[in-house]
């Protein structure tokens, strides 16, 4: 895609854009730095206080555990209090878990707070703030422009994430002005606090859907129960692969594996992530063309593939260069499947269908990081990015199987046009 070419995007997007959907991109893009960062300095701040890999993936079970738990009660969250309240309540629940990382240092006490919290371990997001934001976007586009939308909303959310990674990078450089690096470490999670109150003043600014003669949005599904159930049962696969190399999992591994500096591991990440962003302005053209299952499938298949390789690769730079491959292909489907939820139920079902098509994104990959912990505590090889490489294309097979016949409406029209 040439430059001329994506600021028109950027324009389409922006004129297409209601004014909640401009506050849930913006909002997203500081949270995403947030998680940025905080996905990679997590693994090393519990090293430093002197956990094991298996006790740091308990805690990752934990935050993915507990997100999972909001997320599916977010259809009936929204349907009695509306978006906007639901947005701050959790905004406020990210203020208090940057302020209890920052002040709690015991494991239990920590496991608590983990499943309680908003922390995300990923580079994507597997939290209540998913599937809410999700349906104030799909209400503010048309079904032509709705992929566009999640796609720029994917794009903010990855760019603002590859500049949080370098955040990461603090307590390294705090290090050479002889501040302790603990501290350092300490001060990010105050830092993550602060997003979230951030994101509350944004957030505050949502137009209300609850009350003054509005209709409470359904808490259920209705007519597509049955689809939503069969792509949800999908997703559960997808999700638990991918449990087993989030980005704190992957960072501990490249810690244990190559025994990285925390600089090293931001910076890659930090081009991991601008690949994902890069990724988004193709996906839309592609989808356009060839249709969101094939997008999907075509684009996730060969990302799946690269992280089946990459334990038997022993090279550094080849285990970067795999690494950076499966980020340029993995996340398109991400703008091209929420687009497809939202483009196959009614719209009276959205929140619903969102809230639990989200859910595996935290509570099927949830199981997985305590997992992933127990296996590279007993070896370095690198079986959690290749159990969760096979489970992926075992996925990606399985939906193009499903689901390559029921198409959305936009290209149920094109069809008919040609």
């Amino acid at each position: 895609m040439s430059l001329s070419e994506a600021l028109a995007w950027v324009r389409t997007v922006r004129r297409s854009a209601g004014a909640d959907a401009k506050r849930a991109i913006i909002a997203r893009g500081l949270r995403a730095a947030a998680d940025g960062y905080i996905s990679i300095v997590l693994p090393a701040w519990l090293l430093m206080l002197g956990r094991s890999p298996f006790e740091i993936g308990a805690l990752m079970t934990a935050t993915l555990l507990g997100s999972a738990a909001l997320t599916l009660s977010a259809g009936w969250i929204t349907g009695r209090f509306g978006e906007r309240r639901a947005l701050i309540g959790a905004s406020v629940l990210m203020i208090a878990t940057g302020v209890g990382f920052a002040q709690v240092t015991a494991f239990w006490p920590l496991l608590i707070i983990a499943f309680v919290g908003t922390l995300n371990p990923s580079s994507g997001d597997v939290s209540i703030f998913l599937p809410l934001e999700q349906s104030l976007l799909a209400r503010s586009a048309g079904d032509r422009d709705r992929t566009l939308m999640f796609a720029f909303y994917s794009v903010s959310a990855s760019i603002m994430g590859a500049l949080g990674t370098l955040m990461a990078r603090a307590p390294d450089v705090a290090a050479r002005f002889s501040i302790d690096r603990l501290q350092a470490m300490r001060g990010l999670f105050w830092l993550y606090a602060a997003i979230g109150a951030a994101a509350a003043l944004i957030y505050s600014t949502v137009a209300e859907t609850h009350g003054r003669g509005s209709r409470p949005l359904p808490s259920r599904l209705g007519p597509s129960r049955a689809m939503v159930y069969r792509l949800t049962a999908l997703f559960s696969v997808d999700s638990f692969g991918g449990g087993f190399m989030v980005q704190s999992i992957l960072a501990l591994w490249l810690f244990e594996r190559f025994h990285l500096p925390l600089a090293t591991a931001a910076a890659i990440f930090f081009w991991t992530n601008l690949l994902t962003a890069l990724s988004y302005f193709v996906a839309v053209p592609i989808s356009r063309r060839i249709g969101l299952v094939n997008t999907m499938v075509f684009t996730h298949l060969p990302a799946s593939l690269s992280l089946v390789v990459i334990p038997f690769v022993g090279q550094l730079h080849w285990v970067i260069a795999l690494l950076f491959l499966r980020s340029a292909l993995s996340q398109m489907d991400v703008p091209t499947r929420t687009s497809y939820v939202m483009a196959v139920v009614t719209p009276a079902e959205r929140p619903a269908a969102a809230s639990l098509t989200a859910v595996p994104r935290s509570l099927a990959s949830a199981i997985s990081p305590i997992l992933a912990g127990t296996l590279l505590g007993v070896s370095t090889f690198g079986w959690p990015l290749l159990i969760g490489g096979a489970l992926k294309a075992a996925y990606d097979l399985s939906l193009l199987a499903a689901f390559r016949h029921i198409r959305p409406p936009e290209e149920r029209e094109v069809r008919r046009e040609n």
